[in-house]
């Protein structure tokens, strides 16, 4: 799409590459003109189309035959905890939420690094240091900002939940967090705390990415009700299921 008027947008197909979510098949992916000037403006526009942002990529699947990834937000002011996030919430009256300014600090690394040789090994993440990290979740033109989850008293870092900030709502980017706290659920806490930010700062959506019908990487999603999804033509309550 487009051309040499600058009020067009331009958006390109990527070259074929392997799912991150089913090995068997390939993906594409929609991209907005990383060039444009325009992106920062545009970015909020792009979430309501069902785009989000890796780095500096707002990007969406375009992947021919296939139409699993759903993206999904949740409309903060109907949302209710569920009974499995209110004990959520109460086996963590102890972590204390602050906003940052995105870094990149040998704190938020080490613990970075210990998510993904963790929860991804084998994944071509392995290897992140610096550079990855501040190209993948941090990016030159985007509003972020860190929501750090600590331990109250001990100050100990447990997670971080990478949030992007447009006027209307917060988009989840990524979350890491300490391999070692599984008990705590700290994943659930940050979409949590995201969706709490999100309420106090009268924003109406927290954006979730892409959720996947029967992959139990995106099962979590789908308990965070309600929840919409895009279709490609606009935003409905999505049924998930019991």
């Amino acid at each position: 799409m487009g051309g040499n008027d600058d009020n067009h947008l331009r958006l390109f197909h990527s070259a074929p590459h392997p799912c991150g979510y089913w090995p068997d098949r390939e993906a594409r992916d929609l991209v907005l003109d990383p060039r444009d000037p325009r992106l920062p403006m545009l970015y909020p526009m792009a979430l309501a189309w069902g785009f989000r942002r890796s780095g500096d990529i707002v990007y969406r699947p375009g992947c021919s035959g296939c139409r699993a990834c759903v993206p999904v937000r949740v409309p903060v002011a109907t949302f209710t905890p569920n009974r499995s996030q209110r004990r959520c919430l109460a086996r963590n009256a102890d972590v204390v939420a602050h906003v940052v300014a995105p870094a990149c600090t040998d704190e938020y690394l080490a613990l970075y690094q210990r998510y993904l040789a963790s929860r991804h090994p084998g994944g071509g993440m392995d290897d992140h240091g610096a550079h990855e990290f501040e190209q993948f979740l941090m990016g030159a033109w985007s509003d972020s900002r860190f929501l750090e989850l600590r331990e109250q008293g001990s100050h100990r870092l447990l997670a971080v939940a990478v949030t992007d900030l447009a006027p209307a709502a917060l988009s989840a980017v990524y979350t890491f967090y300490d391999p070692d706290e599984a008990a705590r659920g700290l994943g659930t806490l940050g979409v949590l705390r995201q969706i709490a930010w999100a309420r106090r700062d009268d924003r109406a959506h927290l954006y979730l990415g892409y959720w996947i019908a029967g992959h139990p990487k995106m099962d979590y999603k789908q308990r965070f009700r309600p929840l919409e999804g895009f279709d490609g033509r606009g935003w409905a309550p999505l049924a998930t299921g019991p």
